[in-house]
Parts: structure tokens; sequence; C-alpha cells
């Protein structure tokens, strides 16, 4: 069953009481293992490795993989990942704390600048660097490194900091391509390593983990054997229904939505939720789309979201959805700032 380390952390933007909604999540029972000097001969190893990318390439499906729990949400549709989102990987001897970051991009708009800064900003907290690009078709041929992935190379360069390379969806092409691919992106940087990977089926995730952990420094234990994020559980909340909206609706409705939750209670001596989340749009024309006619949409989508919920939080949910105008919000730096990104 999930459980809350009782820390009393607030999540950033958003308002209540500290409790146990708003401290980092962990889990029982998922063989974690914390940090214990007499049980380790070999030095205790942990440091920060950041996931950094163009946009749907795969980062937080990785994550996902690499931590063995759903921390992030994924969908088709680029830019789905809009914060710094941190990952904790346990192993006897030492943890890997993992950030996956939103997809580098030419931003236009105070959201998009946003997530920009906030890709950017992780390199310099990282130990190790993830470049993560992608094959399959349409990939093979295109001008190695592009625009955002050579951005990406010269902060990674000025920081000093040691990357791999990481080809995801190796599964989607012939492998013998895979060499003039590698051969290519080695002309332009410098990798201390580089994996082929399919973050989707975990191929080859066991590996760069084992190289990871020999690349990381002697150090502390950041969190406690049985905590997986940062992020609390109106934060994953927020993000469950965000996610059924980037696959319910299309054109610009999905990236013009916020997620508030604005009620988040234990009902029966924590046996169940209640939630209560409010739908932000920035246009009137968006609202009745996503009410739906008669109130089927939003009815829709609070039954997908629920049962994410109820699978993630391992109990019965109760959820309420709410549709809300705040105009033009994705270009509000005050209502950027109150909606959590900043």
């Amino acid at each position: 069953m999930p459980r809350v380390a009782d820390s009393g952390k607030r999540a950033s933007g958003v308002a209540g009481p500290a409790c146990a909604f708003f401290s980092p999540v962990a889990f029982r029972g998922k063989s974690l293992t914390s940090h214990d000097d007499s049980q380790t001969a070999s030095p205790y190893r942990s440091g920060f490795v950041t996931i950094i990318g163009r946009p749907n390439v795969g980062k937080s499906t990785l994550l996902n993989g690499l931590v063995g729990e759903r921390v992030a949400i994924v969908t088709p549709k680029p830019q789905t990942t809009r914060h710094r989102l941190l990952g904790v990987r346990h192993f006897a001897g030492g943890q890997i704390v993992f950030l996956d970051t939103p997809g580098v991009h030419k931003a236009r708009g105070g959201l998009n600048e946003y997530m920009l800064d906030t890709a950017m900003a992780a390199i310099a907290d990282a130990d190790l660097v993830y470049l993560m690009v992608e094959v399959g078709p349409g990939f093979m041929n295109k001008d190695v490194p592009g625009d955002s992935n050579r951005r990406i190379l010269e902060a990674i360069a000025a920081a000093g900091k040691p990357a791999f390379l990481l080809i995801n969806k190796i599964d989607l092409v012939d492998k013998r391509e895979l060499l003039p691919f590698i051969e290519r992106w080695r002309a332009v940087h410098s990798f201390d390593e580089v994996f082929p990977v399919s973050a989707e089926s975990r191929d080859g995730l066991e590996t760069l983990v084992a190289a990871t952990v020999a690349r990381l420094p002697q150090g502390p234990s950041f969190y406690d054997g049985e905590t997986i994020t940062d992020r609390t559980m109106r934060f994953l909340a927020a993000e469950i229904v965000r996610e059924k909206t980037m696959l319910l609706f299309r054109d610009e409705v999905p990236y013009s939505i916020a997620v508030v939750i604005d009620e988040f209670r234990e009902l029966d001596s924590g046996e169940r939720f209640h939630i209560a989340a409010t739908v932000i749009v920035e246009r009137e024309s968006q609202k009745p789309i996503v009410v739906g006619k008669g109130g089927q949409t939003i009815k829709k989508l609070g039954e997908q979201a629920r049962k994410d919920m109820e699978v993630f939080f391992e109990r019965p949910v109760g959820l309420k959805l709410f549709v809300k105008v705040k105009k033009d919000w994705t270009n509000d730096p005050r209502a950027l700032a109150e909606l959590g990104y900043k």
C-alpha cells in the first residue's frame, strides 16, 4: 500500500496545510534498500542524473522504467512533461536520483519558456547527464545533432559534465543501422559512453544503471529507502488528470490546460480518498470542449483519471472535476506562478 514519508514538505505553488498529501511519495513492500554502512563493504555511492533531450524522445518512460514505478505521466504528445520530475532508484550500497526534464524546444510564450529554463537548469544539478535521442523511421537520416540537441551539448560542455548518449526506441530499427548512427553522434561530442536502449520494453536499462553506478561519487543518502519521488500525492493526482486531458483532447486544447487540486481528503481512516480538482483552460471557447455535450466529456475524463488514481494509490478514490477559465494563463507571469510554473 502506498504511504507518504511525513516530512511536512510543501509542494511549490500548492496552498493548504502541511500534511501527508504534501509530502514525498514512498511505497512499502517494494524491496527498496536504505543506506546502512554496517551492511555495505564498499563506499556508499549516490548522485544526481539529469535526463534531457528533445520533446517526445521517451525521457519520462525511461524515468518510470529506471525507478520501477510510475512517477511521470506519459502520452504520445510532445511537451507532456512540464516540470522537473525526480525519481529515486535505490540499490545496495547507494542510490541514484534521476531528474526527468521537459523536452528542449524553441520556446514561444511564458509556459514554454518556463519549461525550457527548467530543462536547461537541470544540467548544472547533475553529476551525470543522459542525452536521450531516438531512432526509428524518419530519424536515422536526420541532421545530427540538430538545433535543440546542439544547445544541450553546448550546455553540457560549458558545465563540464560527463554525459552518456542514450539512443532510444532501438526496437523500431534494424540493429545493423545503429553503428553508423552512433558514429555520427560521436563525431559531434565526446560522450563518456553510448547506450542503445528501449525505454518502453526496458531493454538495456540494467546495463545502463550498472554503468551509472560506477560513475557516481561517494556521497550521502539523499532520500530514505522507501521514497521514490519528492513530488506530493496532490501533485501526482493533478498530473494524472492532466495526462488524461492530453489523451482526450486535440490541437491546442491540451496545451492550454492546467490542473489544480482543490481538495484531497482521507475518508474512513485512510481507506479511501476524496479528491476535487479544477481543470483550467485559457479561453472561453475551450470550456465547452472540455465539458462536452451534457457534461459527457468531463465525466469521461473523470472516470479515466479516477481509475488510474485507484491503481496508483491502491485504494478507492472519489473524484470531482470542475472547469474554469483563466484567460491567457500560459503567457501571464502571475498566473503561471500561481499554478506552480515558477
